[in-house]
C-alpha cells in the first residue's frame, strides 16, 4: 500500500513538473470562451454574411485582451475577485443586480451548452442526447466538487487542444484565401439591425462577463496555492515577474480564442454560405450540416471539437458565477476547498448546473435560452467593464500597479463597440 501511494505521488510529481502545469489562467479562459453556445454563434455569422463576419475577430482580439488582462491582474494584485473588488467600491444594490443577471444568464448559457453536448453525442453515437446531457452534467458537477483544482485544472489545459480540430477542419475543404484576406480587412456587408444583432452575438459570446469573474477568481486560486505566496499589492519583489506571466499568459490564450472563432466563422462561410445554408441555431445543426459538404472528417472534428470545449465552458460558467456570488455574500469560496468548508460556493455550482440540466426537460428552448443569455450579457458587459476600467485606475484598489494607458483606451474601445452594437441591434429598420 506504501509503495502504491509513493507511486502516485511520484506521477502527481512528474504531472505538476510538465510545462503546461505552469500555464495560468488565461489558456483555460480564452478556450471556455469558445464553448458550445460560442460556437454556434460563430457558425451563424459565418453562414449567413460568409466571409463578410471574419473583420469581427481581429478586431476582438485586442479588446478581449485587454479587458481579461485587466481582471487577472486585478485578482492578482489584490489578492481577491471581482465581485470582491467591486463590493468594496460600489453600492452593493449595483453588485447585488450584475451578480443576479450574470447567474441568469450563466444558468441559460449552460442549458444551452449542455445541450449542444448531448445533440452532438447522439449524432455521433446514436445515443440518447438527454441521457447523455444528464451523464454530462453529473459528471462534470462530481468532477468539480470532489477533484481538488490543482488536479483537474491540469487536465482542462490538456482539452485545451480540443480547439485545433476547428483548424483541421480547413484542411479538408477549398478555402480561397485570397478573398478571406481582403474581406477580412473589407468586408462587404448592410449595416443592418440584422447585421448588429450578428455582431452583438460574435462580440457578446467573445467578451462575456462571466470570463471576467472566471480570470480574477483563478489568479486568486493559482496564488493560493503556492505556498507563501501573496497579493502582489503586499508582496512586490514577485510582481514583475507575475504581471509579465499574466500578459503573456492572457494574450497567447485570447489569440489562441480568437483564431479558432476566426476558423469556424471561415469554415461555415467556405461550406454552409456558400450551399445556401444561412441559419445556423445550433452547434450540432452546423456540424450535421458539415457532413454532406465537406465530408466525414469535417463534420467529426467540428462535432468532438463541441464536446471537448464544452467539458472547458460548463464548469467555467458555473464556477464563474459561484466565485462571484460567494464574494458578495462573504461566503468562503474556491475550487482547492472541500465542499463541507464551502457549502454556499458549491451550492451555487450545484443549482446552476442542475437549472441547466432542468431546462432540458422544460417547454423553454435551449436556443432561446442561448439567445436571452446572449442579451444579458450584452447588457451586463457594457457596465460592467466600466467598474473594471474605475477598479483598475484607482491607486486604493491596485497601488503602485493600476492599469497603463494603451490597456485603458483598449478597454473603452470595447466598451463603446459592445454599447454601440447593443444600440443598433435593438433599433428598428
Amino acid at each position: 500500500m506504501a509503495a502504491q501511494t509513493r507511486k502516485r505521488q511520484q506521477l502527481w510529481q512528474r504531472i505538476k513538473a510538465h510545462p503546461l502545469a505552469r500555464i495560468g489562467p488565461g489558456l483555460i479562459t480564452g478556450v471556455a470562451d469558445d464553448d458550445p453556445s460560442g460556437i454556434a454563434t460563430y457558425a451563424q455569422a459565418g453562414a449567413q454574411f460568409g466571409l463578410n463576419m471574419l473583420w469581427t475577430m481581429p478586431l476582438a482580439f485586442p479588446l478581449m485582451a485587454a479587458v481579461q488582462s485587466m481582471c487577472g491582474n486585478m485578482g492578482r494584485v489584490t489578492g481577491k475577485g471581482l465581485a470582491a473588488n467591486i463590493k468594496d467600491a460600489f453600492s452593493p444594490l449595483v453588485l447585488r443586480i450584475l451578480i443576479v443577471l450574470l447567474l441568469i444568464a450563466n444558468i441559460l448559457n449552460i442549458a444551452a451548452d449542455v445541450a449542444a453536448m448531448g445533440e452532438v453525442t447522439e449524432l455521433i453515437s446514436g445515443l440518447n442526447r438527454h441521457l447523455m446531457t444528464t451523464i454530462f452534467v453529473f459528471a462534470i458537477l462530481l468532477q468539480q466538487m470532489f477533484v481538488p483544482y490543482h488536479r483537474y485544472v491540469f487536465f482542462l489545459k490538456w482539452l485545451t487542444l480540443t480547439l485545433l480540430a476547428y483548424t483541421a477542419v480547413l484542411f479538408t475543404v477549398h478555402v480561397p484565401w485570397p478573398e478571406v484576406a481582403l474581406r477580412t480587412v473589407w468586408p462587404r456587408f448592410t449595416p443592418n439591425a440584422n447585421a448588429a444583432a450578428v455582431v452583438v452575438g460574435v462580440f457578446g459570446t467573445t467578451i462575456s462577463p462571466y470570463l471576467f469573474f472566471w480570470q480574477a477568481s483563478e489568479e486568486v486560486e493559482d496564488m493560493l496555492a503556492i505556498k507563501g505566496s501573496r497579493a502582489l499589492i503586499l508582496d512586490k519583489r514577485v510582481a514583475a515577474s507575475e504581471l509579465r506571466r499574466i500578459r503573456w499568459d492572457t494574450w497567447s490564450g485570447m489569440f489562441y480564442s480568437d483564431i479558432t472563432a476566426f476558423f469556424i466563422i471561415l469554415a461555415t462561410a467556405v461550406t454552409l454560405h456558400t450551399a445556401g445554408i444561412t441559419d445556423i441555431t445550433t452547434a450540432a445543426q452546423a456540424a450535421s450540416a458539415l457532413r454532406p459538404l465537406a465530408g466525414n472528417a469535417a463534420y467529426l472534428l467540428f462535432a468532438l471539437g463541441i464536446i471537448g470545449v464544452g467539458l472547458i465552458g460548463v464548469p467555467v460558467l458555473a464556477g464563474a458565477g459561484a466565485y462571484a456570488a460567494s464574494e458578495v455574500m462573504g461566503w468562503k469560496e474556491g475550487l482547492e476547498r472541500k465542499v463541507r468548508d464551502a457549502r454556499g460556493f458549491y451550492s451555487i455550482i450545484a443549482v446552476s448546473m442542475l437549472l441547466g440540466l432542468g431546462i432540458q426537460y422544460s417547454p423553454i428552448s435551449p436556443m432561446k435560452a442561448l439567445f436571452w443569455s446572449a442579451v444579458i450579457n450584452g447588457v451586463v458587459a457594457v457596465p460592467l467593464m466600466v467598474v473594471i476600467i474605475i477598479l483598475v485606475s484607482k491607486k486604493s484598489v491596485m497601488g503602485a500597479y493600476t492599469a497603463s494607458r494603451p490597456m485603458t483606451i483598449l478597454v473603452w474601445i470595447a466598451t463603446l463597440v459592445m454599447g454601440a452594437a447593443v444600440v443598433r441591434m435593438l433599433m428598428p429598420g
